[in-house]
């Protein structure tokens, strides 16, 4: 089980501040919302923000590219030092060869589903990835709430998991992740929650123990 604040939810003018505080506060990854004004409406950070990020927190670094055409930009994550690279499959015609890409890249590779789109689309490169992330809101913005619906996308996921000795991918949800929503995914079989702004809406270590606790509690395995 692993935890992974968002970034976009803490203060950009302290932001190694927030990072630090992150980190000594128990987080596992680090989550950067990469947004280009296209795929989504909100624009936000570049590889510039990653390379920033990666000598200041030893935290992996899990980049979530919300980018049309994912395939020009993996060399430069890559070498700003991004560890995880998640990739919307709706972003791009050619998902297995981004995967390739990410994976020569020797980072980890993640694809990304958005609520509209069904686990099918993904079917082909479930053996090749690290991640899947599930979106529990809308992508774009931070603060939405949780959409109740997608539990039934993580537990497939799951069983999909658990029954194909192939798979070996984490199952990530992002987007209205509190005490009560990270609970239910926890149960349907989700191990790294995205919490931005629970995170920061409070005493982010307080935040975080009470979230650890919460979700290990009812972890589905």
């Amino acid at each position: 089980m692993k935890l992974a604040p968002s970034i976009l939810s803490a203060d950009f003018m302290n932001l190694e501040h927030d990072v630090k505080m992150v980190e000594q506060a128990g987080a596992d990854y680090l989550h950067v919302d990469i947004m280009d004004g296209q795929f989504v409406p909100n624009i936000t950070f570049g590889p510039g923000m990653v390379a920033a990020l990666r000598p200041i927190t030893k935290l992996t670094l899990d980049c979530h590219l919300m980018i049309v055409e994912p395939e020009r930009y993996v060399a430069d994550f890559a070498k700003a030092g991004a560890d995880i690279l998640t990739v919307h499959v709706e972003s791009t015609p050619h998902i297995y060869r981004v995967i390739q890409q990410i994976k020569a890249a020797n980072i980890q590779a993640g694809v990304v589903l958005n609520p509209g789109t069904p686990l099918e689309a993904i079917k082909n490169v479930l053996p090749m990835v690290d991640q899947v992330l599930v979106m529990t809101v809308n992508p774009g913005f931070g603060g939405q709430s949780f959409l109740p619906d997608m539990l039934t996308k993580v537990k497939r996921l799951d069983q999909l998991r658990q029954t194909n000795e192939n798979y070996h991918f984490n199952i990530e949800v992002d987007g209205g992740v509190n005490e009560q929503t990270a609970t239910a995914c926890a149960q349907a079989g989700a191990n790294v929650f995205v919490a931005g702004s629970y995170t920061f809406a409070g005493e982010p270590a307080r935040q975080l123990a009470t979230l650890r606790h919460l979700v290990t509690k009812h972890d589905a395995h």
